[in-house]
């Protein structure tokens, strides 16, 4: 079925349900042979398929442009789809190229990285040869050892450390490096039988003179390890003998940490709990001014407490006020808390006159025995020169 045959039907169906709708009742009996009302009629059913025929051209003309609007959308959509399946294509072809040429990137750096340790093995092969010649050719009459110095490598840590974080692959791959400059193929390609004995002859030769230049190494190793441990053992001689000479333990210089420094008498029972600062500071002196800072601070606390004492006034005297003496007048009630108040401030006085006083008193003992001291010193001055005299007088 098309769609013009469904908005027909559509149509109809829409046509018939109006005329039923405005159908109006008729009576049977009601304007059967009136000419007049049957015209009515027939004006009102005309007008009304006028009415509804421009219901149903606005009705297609709506529903063309909704069909128009949807082929457009349509064909907007489907022109998406082909940019999107373009950008998707020219996506996936530049991730293919950047991952080709990451991966090619990657193994341009692994085959430089590869170069660059065998052109350092080399060198290091190179070197090493250089230095099994020069040890050959020198003389034996110098130290059997050598000391080298600590080489800082990547991140501080020494040639011999790196080489001992190295993985087993990188061993591996080292090795490999390593053996295929030093191992030379061997050319034998159109060789007789009496060359190849020739050549054999030269391998095992090679062979024996390998051999005993690596026997001649263990031996040097042998003798350096004896070597640094009889110099160790002579450096624990002096240091056990410079420990001595110290009074100290004989052992105790040749730990790994210096000795300890005994601050405490070994005779004291109780348990030591100063610092060392605060033990070294015993011997430096200065204990009257140690002395006058205690008493100043005892005195800055008893002065605090005493300011923030709780200050309760007396219960109201209703009977004859204690220490009154006869004869004296009645006090009366607005003078009781003054009094109280000049009570308290001549006791603060009291109190700082006696700290005055002990203050006194001690600069004056200082005094005293200054002074004591000072005219013993004169009296042995006097004593010295009298006998001085006696004795240039016995001389004469």
């Amino acid at each position: 079925m098309s769609d013009d045959e469904e908005y027909t039907s559509e149509e109809e169906e829409v046509v018939e349900e109006t005329r039923e709708e405005t159908k109006p009742p008729q009576t049977p009996a009601e304007g059967e042979g009136d000419p007049e009302f049957i015209k009515r009629q027939d004006q009102k059913r005309s007008d009304l398929d006028d009415q509804l025929k421009e219901y149903i051209t606005e009705w297609r003309k709506q529903r063309s442009k909704e069909e128009d609007e949807l082929k457009k959308l349509k064909e907007k959509q489907a022109k998406r789809k082909v940019t999107r399946a373009e950008e998707e294509q020219k996506m996936a072809q530049r991730k293919k190229e950047e991952e080709e040429r990451r991966v090619r990137e990657a193994e341009e750096k692994k085959q430089r990285e590869i170069e660059e340790k065998r052109m350092r093995l080399e060198e290091a092969e190179k070197k090493r040869q250089a230095m099994l010649q020069a040890m050959k050719d020198k003389d034996k009459k110098g130290p059997n050892f050598t000391i080298a110095k600590k080489d800082a490598g990547v991140l501080g840590l020494s040639s011999a450390a790196m080489e001992r974080n190295k993985t087993k692959e990188q061993l591996e791959e080292e090795k490999k490096i390593s053996l295929s400059f030093r191992i030379k193929p061997l050319a034998i390609e159109g060789f007789g039988e009496a060359k190849l004995r020739e050549k054999a002859q030269e391998l095992w030769e090679l062979i024996v003179k390998l051999e005993t230049e690596k026997y001649d190494l263990e031996e040097r190793q042998k003798r350096q390890d004896y070597d640094l441990k009889e110099l160790k053992e002579r450096q624990k001689q002096q240091l056990r003998h410079k420990a001595l000479k110290k009074g100290l333990d004989p052992e105790a210089l040749t730990g790994k940490y210096p000795p300890k420094i005994q601050v405490a008498s070994k005779y004291e029972r109780r348990v030591d709990t100063r610092s060392y600062d605060d033990k070294k500071k015993l011997f430096e002196g200065g204990y009257n001014t140690v002395y006058a800072e205690t008493l100043e601070k005892t005195w800055q606390e008893r002065q605090e407490r005493f300011t923030q004492r709780t200050k309760s006034k007396l219960p109201k005297w209703f009977g004859e006020r204690p220490g009154k003496k006869a004869g004296e007048p009645e006090t009366p009630e607005g003078e009781e808390d003054a009094k109280a108040d000049e009570d308290i401030v001549e006791d603060d006085e009291e109190v700082e006159e006696e700290v005055v006083e002990e203050e006194d008193e001690e600069a004056e003992e200082d005094e005293e025995e200054e002074e004591e001291e000072e005219e013993e010193e004169e009296e042995e001055e006097e004593e010295e020169e009298e006998e001085e005299e006696e004795e240039e007088e016995e001389e004469e």
